[in-house]
């Protein structure tokens, strides 16, 4: 029988590794994703509200004006988050990752502070500005956290822990989604009515600011590297729950050690050494352009026009009433929420990332052409009727369906791949370059989903054809140029990346990796990385160095 829940291990790893202080680490610092997910998920339906349109005369205008409006509010939040995302290496690379996630957090409560003072005498301007601040505070955020995750992750559960960055996203979209049909249901139309939904931001961001001091330890591969190595090993111990003489840590300190001494050699030390580095060697631009494009094809499924326009989504498909919408766009976020926990605790771990995400764009591109051809045929948004008729129906079942593909595939999955390929050097480059491509697909799919219902064709079905397209063009991506990364240590991600065979790539290193250890436990040694030009048989033992290292720091 298949267990689900199984972990495979590139090496013994002692069951204290997998204890509460690694999670509570990973889980306080996606708490981040919190904030990310409610602000996507609650601005579409918040301006959908009746008494949201007529605080700021909104009710007047034409299509065409309230679509520019609406793309505008939406897309400054995105304009800020790609120039967070940007501002998220320096605090990360200077000042640690844990100083950087805190100071997102500010950043994003004084967002959200500001758009609160919105009002009809106001106007628009300080949710515009607000929204461009949270934004500065998000992107940052979107950098570190699956950064910073990846770094203090054992590798059989990395990805089920970088996907707790997912589970938040989806938890706050939740509320987000639920909230406005909340206040339609229990408060009468008023600026009370759509300001709640506003003020809520300030609850998931204050839990982030306050979580982090507590239960945050600064990430051991960042304190390695900046030469502050007893913290480093004290807070590796803690978060393994280890003694620092158990071999397991001494493995694990050795193999940061020859990475980072490695990085140093190869990258050089300074600022901009590791943007040097991946846009100056082909090998790390080429991979870099890889992972960071997964964003183009994650935003190509049409994610982010359902989360930023929902009831424009489901009005296109003919479901008709803003409650109506509002309770629709709610049990998206359940099937999608639900099948996220089913992504990280079972999926994600137990059957990589590269076939889940070949299944979903598969999955979904099917759903999103079945609902092209229904809105083609019968018109529904030009044609509404008082109930859903049967195709209606078949419509939304086939919505619902690209939603469960999408939810254990597509959802988080880019983030585990970009956070886990790169040596440590450059990782934090390259994650910046991964938000902001996530931030810059973003913009670009917000700013057009209200342009690209009104021109493409009745109800709308050009762009489910779009989207639909899109998922199909995703698949030759990944089957030529993604390799599988499941289980590798991310100090061997270049040994993967470098295999010419890049559908069988995993299965050979993980291989090598067994056999390396295997040879290593035969000649009673705790495994040590070999280096360049260093034969596996010649592997030295790793309380050797440590002791060796001490006695020459005596000396």
């Amino acid at each position: 029988m298949v267990n689900l829940f199984a972990r495979i291990e590139d090496r013994p790893t002692p069951k204290a590794v997998y204890n509460w202080r690694v999670y509570s680490c990973a889980i306080v610092a996606a708490t981040a994703a919190i904030m990310i997910g409610y602000d996507s998920a609650f601005i579409g339906t918040s301006m959908a509200l009746g008494s949201f349109k007529s605080e700021f005369g909104l009710t007047t205008k034409t299509s065409k004006q309230f679509a520019d409006i609406s793309a505008n509010i939406v897309s400054t939040y995105q304009g800020g988050c790609f120039f967070g995302s940007l501002l998220g290496y320096p605090l990360g690379q200077i000042f640690g990752r844990k100083m950087g996630l805190l100071v997102s957090s500010l950043v994003f409560i004084l967002g959200a502070g500001v758009m609160l003072a919105a009002d009809g005498a106001r106007g628009l301007g300080p949710i515009y500005g607000g929204r461009i601040v949270a934004g500065l505070g998000i992107g940052a955020a979107s950098n570190l956290t699956p950064l910073y995750i990846s770094e203090i992750a054992p590798p059989a559960i990395r990805g089920q822990l970088i996907g707790m960055y997912e589970i938040g996203w989806q938890i706050g979209g939740l509320v987000g989604f639920w909230i406005n049909y909340g206040v339609t249901q229990h408060i009468a139309a008023s600026r009370k009515q759509w300001l709640i939904p506003f003020a809520v931001q300030l609850i998931p961001g204050g839990l982030f600011a306050l979580g982090i001091p507590f239960f945050v330890r600064e990430s051991p591969r960042w304190l390695i590297a900046r030469n502050r190595r007893d913290e480093a090993i004290k807070n590796l111990c803690f978060i393994r729950k280890l003694a620092p003489e158990d071999p397991y840590i001494i493995s694990e300190v050795n193999e940061i050690d020859i990475q980072v001494e490695h990085d140093r050699t190869a990258v050089g030390t300074g600022f901009w050494a590791p943007f040097r580095q991946v846009l100056g060697r082909s090998f790390l631009f080429r991979r870099m352009i890889i992972t960071t494009m997964l964003f183009m094809w994650q935003n190509g499924t049409g994610i982010n026009a359902i989360n930023y326009y929902s009831p424009t989504i489901f009005k296109s498909i003919g479901v008709t009433g803003t409650d109506t919408s509002l309770l629709t766009t709610g049990v998206f976020g359940v099937i999608k929420t639900v099948l996220a926990l089913v992504w990280c605790f079972i999926v994600i771990d137990r059957f990589g990332r590269r076939g889940i995400l070949l299944v979903g764009a598969a999955g979904g591109a099917v759903s999103m052409f079945a609902i092209a051809a229904y809105n083609n045929i019968e018109d529904p948004a030009n044609n509404p009727t008082s109930s859903l008729p049967p195709g209606g129906k078949a419509a939304m079942f086939f919505f619902y369906l690209w939603t469960a593909f999408y939810a254990v595939s597509w959802n988080g999955t880019p983030w585990v791949v970009n956070a886990e390929s790169f040596p440590g050097a450059v990782r934090q480059v390259t994650q910046c370059l991964a938000a902001t491509s996530n931030w810059l697909w973003n913009f670009v799919i917000s700013r057009a989903t209200p342009t690209m219902f009104l021109n493409m064709g009745h109800s709308g079905y050009g762009v489910y054809l779009f989207f639909g397209a899109m998922q199909v063009l995703s698949l030759p991506y990944i089957i030529f140029l993604l390799p599988e990364t499941r289980n590798i240590p991310l100090e061997e991600m270049d040994r993967l990346w470098s295999q010419k065979n890049t559908w069988n790539a995993n299965k050979i290193v993980m291989a090598e990796l067994r056999r390396e250890h295997q040879l290593a436990a035969e000649h009673g040694q705790n495994y040590l990385k070999p280096t360049e030009g260093v034969q596996a048989e010649q592997i030295e033992d790793a309380s050797d160095v440590s002791k060796r290292q001490s006695d020459e720091e005596k000396v």
